[in-house]
């Protein structure tokens, strides 16, 4: 990254991503810039970052006496991670090396807790071809990118579960945080700025929810964005020229458009027949839509062609669009998906391909 594109490092913490640990793909760690203001932050599409989470397969492994070194690959990349051991751990190795046997007979606490040593002991001992899941900050030592494990261990994923749910979880992280860009606009109290059509969108979602509209017109919310239009005096002074600009009508009617053609882009509202009567459904209370998204999902299920794996969202949009209206947008659809999960009634077998239970 350009140092002049970097985000003032007094603003990192405004990322929540900053404070967590990140779920990269390993071929993007190893592609991450080094900031120039502080050694050892990182930044991917503009977030800042210096922990990460990875799962992947061990590939190559060396023990010392102070740690582990794994090479975890996790189909995009390898990347080495440094993996210390505890005190615990040596003390548990010492004892072994120098034969200490456990009495026998009844309970021994002594025996017990070198079991329970040991258990630790195998899952932070792994193979080449098991599975590690491992957190920590990323560094660069010998020009060489890498992990400093704060945790790590062996996971047991005999049926491949643990793999599935992360191959699912990381693209929507992707999708919802990573891939948009941080917009960090400062103002003199240290707050982003929010723009009169962020505050126009939000007193119409306020609407909705408060009245449950599943349908409306624009003069039905227009007077809702009143207050977001500045006063105009009544008459300019004798000494000033009338200025030339836009009316507080006029104003009012751009605001209005624009704040809809945001809700048309988020999928919250969309026109099922686009005529001179400007008539637009709120698409999570269009109950006619949900039942024909369900329907569409149920019968093409039971095609041999879908009957696996499901139908994938671009197929029930391009049946929506044929049955139902030609207006439905992706992103109305996923919100209608994400309802219809959420009520049980569909479920996404993977990543965006879904079916009925």
């Amino acid at each position: 990254m350009d140092p002049a594109e970097e985000p003032p490092s007094m603003l990192w913490g405004l990322d929540p991503i900053f404070s967590a640990f990140a779920r990269l793909y390993v071929r993007d760690i190893l592609q991450m810039t080094e900031s120039t203001q502080v050694p050892g932050i990182y930044f991917y599409n503009s977030h800042p970052i210096y922990k990460v989470d990875v799962l992947g397969t061990v590939v190559y492994q060396r023990e010392r006496e102070d740690f582990f070194c794994y090479g975890v690959d996790d189909g995009t990349g390898v990347i080495n991670c440094l993996c210390w051991k505890n005190d615990l751990f040596k003390e548990e190795e010492n004892s072994s090396k120098s034969g200490v046997k456990p009495s026998d007979g009844g309970f021994n606490p002594v025996s017990e807790l070198k079991k329970l040593r040991q258990a630790q002991q195998s899952r932070c001992r792994l193979e080449i071809g098991e599975l590690l899941r491992v957190r920590g900050p990323v560094k660069t030592s010998r020009q060489q990118r890498e992990i400093m494990a704060s945790c790590f261990y062996k996971v047991n994923d005999p049926v491949m579960a643990v793999q599935i749910v992360w191959m699912m979880e990381v693209p929507q992280l992707y999708r919802q945080c990573y891939d948009k860009p941080l917009q960090l606009q400062p103002t003199a109290t240290g707050e982003s700025a929010v723009s009169s059509i962020g505050k126009a969108t939000n007193i119409i979602k306020d609407f909705f929810k408060q009245k449950s509209v599943s349908r409306f017109r624009p003069y039905d919310v227009q007077d809702l964005l009143q207050p977001l239009i500045p006063r105009q005096p009544q008459t300019a002074p004798a000494d000033q020229e009338p200025v030339a600009g836009p009316s507080a009508c006029q104003q009012l009617r751009q605001l209005l458009k624009e704040a809809l053609k945001i809700l048309q882009d988020e999928g919250i509202v969309y026109r099922k027949v686009k005529s001179q009567d400007e008539l637009y459904h709120v698409t999570a209370q269009d109950k006619d839509l949900l039942i024909a998204v369900k329907d569409i999902i149920r019968e093409d299920c039971k095609r041999e062609k879908y009957a696996e794996k499901g139908c994938h969202i671009l197929h029930i949009l391009s049946a929506v669009r044929q049955r139902y209206s030609l207006n439905v947008s992706r992103a109305a659809l996923e919100l209608v998906l994400k309802s219809l999960e959420c009520n049980s009634d569909v479920v996404s077998t993977s990543d965006s391909h879904y079916t009925v239970f």
